[in-house]
């Protein structure tokens, strides 16, 4: 796994575990309909990463980029799929998401290059 994705999850990972721990029923549901929110559905898992992928370019989170674009990538979609998705993101969002276009298109690299 790269560098970069490896920091990424493990961080993630550590960080969620230690809000969890704090048993916040608001947080832990608000962590449950997010992950029911990306199920199958009507909308297909792919379909829907690339909607939230979408969403978090436009409102410029690079960690929500991050999560959407692994997401993606596991659920087998293309490097193509993805940049025409980031491409609709960029025309909505203005050329202040450029910068996190730049940050998606590394990070996709790095999921690429895993090992």
């Amino acid at each position: 796994m790269s560098d970069l994705v490896k920091e990424f999850n493990d961080y993630r990972s550590k960080m969620n575990d230690k809000i969890l721990a704090d048993n916040n029923k608001i947080i832990k549901r608000i962590f449950n309909l997010d992950t029911n929110a990306y199920a199958e559905g009507v909308l297909d898992k792919k379909t829907k990463e690339l909607l939230g992928l979408v969403a978090s370019a436009v409102l410029r989170c690079d960690d929500c980029i991050k999560y959407h674009l692994e997401a993606s990538y596991n659920e087998g979609l293309t490097k193509a799929e993805v940049s025409e998705a980031l491409g609709i993101a960029t025309l909505v969002g203005g050329t202040i998401v450029v910068p996190h276009l730049r940050r998606a298109y590394e990070y996709w690299e790095a999921l690429e290059n895993q090992g």
